[in-house]
């Protein structure tokens, strides 16, 4: 087989392939070249999703008339010059590759003017060659235009999406980068009509209002890059609280030096900041900024750029996972009474892709302000404020004033998450109550692996468990928090919980025995409690580091303040 060079148009239109996907990619490496030439002001025009046109025009510094052509060229950039410039790359941008490969793929105008120069330049190309170049004029800055993207390879044309699919990328690239740079302006519209403006005033909260709207937006906590974190690793921007939550991960927005990045370890490391936070199978929204050294991390791994490599990994995972949960351990609010429409309208929000509007729910402006962490007197952040204990409803809830109104108690979640505590700060292994007679467990087959596999978890937690023959375990003795428990059931739900561990790798095997046990020796719903009974709980809660949640995700309380409860009354 003969070996041949390739034509220099079809190894631009290959490597166009690894940067160019979609419009949307287009929009990323135009906003990303207006970003690197320090302008303010981003304006995006996009039509049909960007197939048939895109626009991006900025306040740059522009570039010189006689480098317009050369800007075009394959690895033509200003941003670095030799190899060793890729150790401290602090640009978006650094290969050269992106006005190649667009204009390769597509017709293309750019009308540019440097500062230090009266007149400008408007360039066209075709298929990456230059047709026409004239004089023009302009403020200084960049506009590029880019039309009937893949015009000239059809094939790649035909894996384009519907227009609204591809519309959603792009506004998903530059609600990224409006979040990543705070400080500058961005304006989008799409087929004519302006669908998203950033404030620029350089407050990050102010864009996350824009992004997610006033409601989300003023619930979220806010990450600090205080001085616990690991040095010069530093980690800041909001998460929201537990009460808000997702179907999947892909409200995890991760920036690495105001690159967005795709990097499921650190998507995970913010999940587990709220573990023993959120229900099964749901995920938290957060927007997390991780600034570090340019030479502790490579961004020269991917083509699109959207992946990294750290230096060290685990120092900026423990990192990420600190400081978003110093956040919510210290500042997440008590959810308030009618939390529940505010979740409901969120996942309509999540399944039909626009806001929720429906006159049974309350208006989004009380929700909103029910949501807000309030602090009332006495309060600490992140610890309960004094309670006094009332009574109790229902066998199930326990009733209790605080200084700035009425606290309802989930027993059994309060509970969980009392003696989930307690047990996971022990210093040793758990106390153990022999059975009166040792019992022989047959447990499924399915689970006795598990069970052979955490047997020194188990027996660490409270338990004597040994194997009996096949699938059959002999119980001599039960954690004493079980009290007397019926050893088959105890160890039938721990087996199945040990499967369940092992199939998910966000749990610790020993944590979720110790949540296991927990659930079965909390107190139950409609179990009458004594008054002594609902305040050592009470108490104990108040010990409590995360006081807000069971082990499991639940909330252990509601809260209604003395301002709903006017209201309520019609004294407001």
């Amino acid at each position: 087989m003969t070996i041949n060079v390739l034509p220099p148009d079809v190894a631009s239109q290959i490597a166009a392939g690894e940067v160019v996907e979609r419009p949307s990619s287009a929009v990323k490496e135009l906003v990303e070249n207006a970003i690197d030439a320090d302008a303010r002001d981003i304006r995006v025009e996009v039509r049909r999703g960007g197939k048939t046109f895109l626009s991006v025009a900025d306040d740059g510094c522009g570039i010189p008339a006689a480098d317009v052509e050369l800007a075009f060229e394959r690895h033509a950039t200003s941003k670095l010059s030799t190899a060793g410039d890729l150790d401290h790359i602090l640009t978006l941008g650094f290969r050269g590759e992106a006005l190649s490969s667009i204009a390769s793929v597509s017709r293309v105008t750019m009308v540019t003017r440097a500062a230090a120069e009266e007149t400008g330049v408007l360039l066209r190309l075709e298929g990456g060659a230059v047709v026409h170049r004239q004089p023009s004029g302009r403020a200084p800055g960049t506009t590029v235009t880019v039309e009937d993207l893949f015009f000239n390879v059809p094939a790649r044309r035909e894996f384009l999406r519907t227009d609204l699919t591809e519309r959603r990328h792009v506004d998903n690239w530059i609600t990224r980068y409006a979040i990543a740079y705070p400080g500058l302006r961005f304006a989008l519209l799409h087929d004519d009509r302006e669908t998203f403006r950033s404030p620029g005033t350089g407050h990050l909260h102010d864009v996350l209002v824009a992004v997610y709207g006033h409601e989300v937006g003023e619930t979220l906590l806010e990450v600090f890059p205080e001085g616990g974190q690991e040095r010069p690793i530093l980690v800041s921007g909001f998460v929201a609280p537990p009460s808000f939550h997702r179907s999947n991960r892909q409200d995890v927005t991760l920036f690495v030096n105001g690159r967005w990045v795709q990097d499921s370890r650190l998507t995970y490391a913010v999940i587990q900041a709220y573990h023993t936070f959120l229900p099964v199978g749901r995920y938290p929204l957060a927007v997390v900024m991780v600034n570090l050294p340019p030479e502790e991390v490579d961004v020269n791994v991917h083509p699109a750029k959207v992946e990294v490599r750290f230096r060290d990994a685990d120092a900026v995972f423990r990192a990420v996972q600190r400081a978003a949960r110093q956040a919510l351990v210290a500042k997440a609010p008590i959810p308030s009474a009618g939390g529940a429409a505010t979740a409901a309208r969120m996942a309509w929000q999540e399944r039909h892709g626009r806001p929720f509007s429906h006159p049974p729910l309350p208006e989004p402006h009380t929700q909103a302000q029910q949501l807000q962490p309030e602090l009332g007197m006495g309060e600490r952040r992140g610890s309960l404020p004094p309670l006094r204990v009332v009574g109790q409803i229902g066998a199930t809830y326990v009733v209790a004033e605080g200084p700035d109104g009425l606290y309802l108690i989930d027993q059994h979640a309060a509970h969980e998450r009392v003696l989930y505590e307690q047990m996971m700060d022990r210093q040793e292994g758990l106390a153990s109550q022999q059975v009166l007679e040792p019992q022989a467990v047959e447990v499924p087959p399915h689970a006795a692996a598990r069970v052979m596999e955490g047997m020194a978890a188990l027996n660490g937690l409270g338990f004597d468990v040994e194997p009996f023959g096949g699938t059959t375990f002999l119980v001599r003795a039960l954690p004493a928090i079980l009290g007397r428990a019926e050893p088959a059931e105890a160890l039938l739900e721990v087996a199945e919980t040990l499967g369940e561990a092992r199939s998910r790798v966000d749990e610790a095997l020993e944590e979720a025995i110790v949540r296991s046990i927990c659930k079965r020796a909390a107190v139950k719903a409609g179990q009458v409690l004594t008054r002594e009974e609902m305040e050592e709980l009470v108490r104990g809660l108040e010990r409590c580091v995360s006081p807000r949640t069971c082990p499991h995700g639940r909330p252990t309380m509601i809260r209604l303040s003395v301002d709903q409860l006017a209201r309520e009354f019609g004294r407001q």
